[in-house]
């Protein structure tokens, strides 16, 4: 029984979660890189929470859920076009959502922060936080669901 007892406290205190690592603790390195101050100074507080930090802005916030018009959204930090708006839908979910990303323009990576794996999307060229996706998009097109932070995107209309 001690055995067994030790051996479960050395498991205990020896387990090293993803919940433990410090966000943005990525090898990853990107085209565009600036220091935090860097960011700081060119993003609002809501957008540097979000973008630099991983946050989610609250559901039905951004005006972009509403938004039809025909064009491309990009990257809020470094304006790398991410989504066409032909791909844009309305999911109910509070959040600007998207079939599918423009290919090569999006990166992605897993998320542990919910005790629950999640594919996290960032922006290929800068790194910074756009938001989640997920299987339950729409079946008649990708059956994807990329879930994205309003806030980590500007708009760029069609001429």
């Amino acid at each position: 029984m001690y055995k067994i007892l030790l051996a479960f406290c050395f498991l205990l205190f020896n387990c090293n979660s993803a919940a433990q690592k410090p966000k943005n603790s990525t090898s990853e390195t990107y085209e565009i890189t600036k220091t935090n101050a860097q960011w700081k100074a060119q993003l609002t507080d809501m957008e540097y929470h979000v973008l630099r930090q991983a946050g989610t802005e609250p559901r039905y916030s951004s005006p972009f859920n509403k938004n039809k018009q025909a064009g491309t959204y990009v990257c809020k930090a470094c304006k790398t076009p991410l989504f066409k708006s032909v791909h844009k839908y309305d999911s109910g979910s509070g959040w600007p959502s998207f079939d599918r990303e423009i290919e090569g323009n999006v990166a992605f990576s897993t998320d542990n922060d919910l005790g629950y794996t999640r594919i996290e999307e960032h922006c290929a060229s800068c790194g910074c936080h756009l938001g989640h996706v997920f299987n339950d998009g729409p079946k008649e097109t990708t059956g994807k669901r990329h879930c994205i932070n309003g806030v980590a995107l500007s708009f760029i209309p069609n001429k």
